[in-house]
């Protein structure tokens, strides 16, 4: 099991390595891009995602195979650090939803408001709605630390 979290990682260090090499070297517009490119991005996201759907499956075996919580005492085992790593995953993907949306909302709004001032409010509203993604993993989160 310790294979897929070591795979899980390189496939994050290779993702991140292609965002700084993208942020260091940008594409112009009118580049094709390579081949090669399309495929180790994608090959990167596909090996991630299979590594996390095997780490769930085959943890789901160590999960249940753990004494409770109040049974075990203090001592955290690996089905147990499983479980905190999925309880915190919706906060994370909210996150990152809620960074995605408010983005272009707040562009936008900064665009309105130098063209009409009084949108003001009404904008605020908008990116409060957008920021509202984040809560709602938060509090996933903290309900399902209530289960441990």
């Amino acid at each position: 099991m310790y294979w897929l979290i070591a795979l899980m990682t390189l496939a994050l260090v290779g993702i991140i390595a292609m965002g700084i090499y993208f942020d260091a070297r940008p594409l112009r517009k009118d580049a094709k891009v390579r081949r090669w490119l399309k495929g180790a991005v994608g090959a990167n996201l596909l090996i991630f995602v299979i590594a996390q759907v095997g780490l769930v499956l085959l943890a789901i075996q160590d999960v249940m195979a753990q004494p409770a919580a109040a049974e075990a005492g203090k001592e955290i085992s690996v089905g147990l650090g499983l479980a905190l790593i999925g309880i915190g995953m919706p906060t994370a993907v909210a996150t990152i939803g809620a960074g995605i949306a408010v983005g272009p909302v707040g562009a936008a709004s900064l665009a309105v408001i130098a063209e009409k001032p009084e949108t003001f409010g009404r904008t605020l509203v908008y990116l409060g709605l957008a920021e509202g993604i984040a809560i709602y993993g938060l509090v996933v989160t903290i309900l399902l630390l209530g289960q441990i």
